[in-house]
């Protein structure tokens, strides 16, 4: 993919169709790495699907019989002589602490480094298409944080206005925007 945020918002969107309620972003950036992981509470994955994951041949696309997302996440983080890895608890094995886990780092001078992108178009896409279900993000930065957590946001709005409304998009995007401006 072009751009990380790309993979996030593909990770994210795995956590979705696994009926995750809560979903959690972070990215650690310093002067030489960055990691980001996407954890959810979603159903989670089975060991013997957890072990071909990687595969870009294991899918659980009914559309086609690629999923290319996983394996290039994993591709990328090790060109650049990163990491990568994934865990997850399937909710038959896990009742009560089921979900997944994807995890990547990166070396950020190397040449085959793919760039983070636009990770806020990437948070407030997930955001307005999948309002009920709850995000968190946490950017750590050389010397700042960016953070929002919808949960958040909920508990001010009230359950009256929904967190796909336009004007709170908009202030979404703005506040996201601001906090990377600063």
């Amino acid at each position: 993919m072009k751009e990380l945020s790309l993979n996030i918002l593909d990770i994210a969107e795995n956590s979705v169709k696994a009926s995750a309620t809560l979903i959690t972003i972070e990215i650690a950036e310093d002067e030489e790495t960055l990691s980001l992981s996407v954890e959810d509470d979603g159903t989670g994955m089975k060991e013997d699907f957890l072990a071909a994951v990687t595969d870009p041949f294991t899918t659980t696309r009914t559309t086609r019989n690629v999923g290319l997302g996983i394996p290039l996440l994993k591709m990328e983080a090790e060109m650049t002589g990163g990491s990568f890895s994934i865990v997850s608890r399937h909710i038959s094995d896990c009742p009560d602490s089921h979900g997944t886990k994807t995890s990547a780092s990166f070396f950020k001078n190397h040449l085959d480094m793919t760039p983070l992108g636009d990770i806020v178009s990437t948070i407030v896409a997930l955001i307005q298409c999948n309002p009920d279900l709850d995000f968190v993000f946490h950017h750590q930065l050389p010397g700042r944080e960016i953070a929002l957590d919808t949960r958040e946001l909920r508990s001010v709005l009230g359950e009256e206005v929904p967190l796909n409304n336009a004007d709170v998009i908009v202030w979404i995007k703005e506040y996201l925007s601001e906090q990377y401006s600063d």
